[in-house]
């Protein structure tokens, strides 16, 4: 016996049904051939395992049991991030009120006013700020600003050239030790490190001679770094200064007539879903230099940003060519076999052409973004009587745990 159903309620409901399993055929198909499936992960991110993202789960253990028994330092937390999730986390506390309390209470280099957030060893401000979950990042901020530079310039805000001179900013009157070095600086050396400013920062941050705290004792940093005589050429070699990027914080309100912070929250911050704090100087002006706090989880989304050639979601943050620029070796630094880009470290590969890019800061701060395999790892600490150098090591540490060269769905 045949039912017959098609003009009946259930036959139209069956017509549905069919039509709906094709639609969804049809869309599986376009999206075959649409490309890599991306994971934004602005509201968070998605967690996963190590072996969801082709990691090998023991390699990490064992670089966390060496975290944990102290090997690098002190170290607060490390963060693995594949295929659009967070596939590792471990989080390591220590009371740094009881390990800093004889230096928070001596005056010193890292501790020139006895108090506030320049006292670099005061519980309330460093390595968390006043008890929350955002840790100083110290010089990754300088990455962060050149990001930031990078959004201006793309959406025509930042009008000045790389080659426009810095005294172009200053009224050349007030400024000391000018001359035909200091005419010709531009600020494509402020963000490569080259200036030829004669600074001295390659010393521990609690030598006396350190320039950068020296910098930071004063009032007015940037009339500190403008001040300073030229040793070189500008253009002509690195030489690792603090105080050249906090002249970007003055230069960029200068140039687009906007505060720094308040156009990073605008623009970078608030559409990658990133909270954060950002220190000011004692005259009120963004620490470029070393003054944001971030959590290492929003840390990695400044590395998935440009993994992703400067988009996110659809939206182009930052232009193609600055990121390209950005991550381009133009000088050697000559420190653990690092070269040197618009504020990003750039570790070699054996492969030909090709870095780890890393942005560094004081203490243990660490973005690592491995473009070839798509990964990213971000370590905080507060060692800073050590501050070992163990960048290179830890890059190390991270590459035998890749056990695919690709994330298995074709994502990022």
């Amino acid at each position: 016996m045949r039912i017959e159903i098609t003009g009946t309620p259930i036959g139209r409901i069956v017509r549905v049904l069919v039509a709906a399993s094709v639609a969804v055929v049809c869309v599986a198909v376009v999206n075959a051939h649409a490309g890599p499936v991306v994971n934004w992960p602005t509201r968070g991110w998605p967690q996963g395992t190590p072996a969801s993202a082709g990691l090998d789960e023991r390699t990490l253990l064992g670089l966390d049991a060496d975290i944990a028994a102290g090997k690098y330092g002190l170290i607060d937390s490390v963060q693995v991030f594949r295929c659009g999730a967070e596939v590792f986390e471990r989080k390591y506390p220590h009371d740094y009120a009881s390990i800093y309390g004889k230096e928070a209470r001596t005056r010193g280099p890292l501790n020139a006013r006895l108090t506030g957030r320049y006292n670099y060893f005061d519980p309330a401000w460093h390595p968390y700020y006043h008890g929350t979950d955002l840790h100083t990042m110290q010089s990754v901020s300088k990455t962060v600003t050149s990001v930031i530079f990078g959004i201006a310039t793309q959406r025509g805000e930042f009008k000045a050239s790389l080659s426009t001179p810095v005294l172009k900013y200053f009224d050349v009157a007030k400024v000391k030790n000018v001359d035909d070095r200091k005419r010709r600086m531009t600020l494509r050396d402020v963000l490569t490190m080259s200036t030829g400013l004669d600074w001295r920062e390659d010393v521990p941050y609690d030598d006396p001679r350190s320039d950068s705290s020296l910098m930071e004792a004063t009032d007015d940093w940037v009339q500190y770094v403008i001040d300073k005589p030229m040793a070189k050429d500008p253009g002509t070699a690195f030489n690792y200064s603090s105080g050249a990027t906090e002249l970007l914080a003055y230069i960029f309100r200068k140039e687009t007539g906007q505060d720094i912070e308040v156009y990073g929250g605008k623009h970078l911050f608030g559409p990658l879903g990133i909270k954060y704090h950002w220190k000011r100087t004692y005259l009120g002006v963004v620490d470029t230099e070393g003054g944001l706090y971030l959590t290492g989880a929003d840390l990695a989304k400044i590395g998935y940003l440009y993994l992703n050639d400067g988009t996110w979601d659809g939206t182009r943050i930052v232009s193609k060519d600055w990121v390209k620029q950005s991550l381009t070796a133009f000088v050697d630094t000559g420190w653990q076999g690092l070269k040197y880009g618009f504020k990003w470290w750039l570790y070699p590969r054996k492969r030909g052409g090709q870095f780890v890019w890393m942005g560094i800061g004081f203490g243990g701060q660490r973005l690592m973004v491995f473009p070839e395999e798509q990964l990213i790892a971000t370590f905080t600490g507060w060692d800073i009587i050590k501050d070992p150098t163990v960048d290179v090591e830890l890059v190390d540490r991270l590459l035998p745990a890749i056990t695919a060269e690709t994330c298995r769905d074709g994502a990022h």
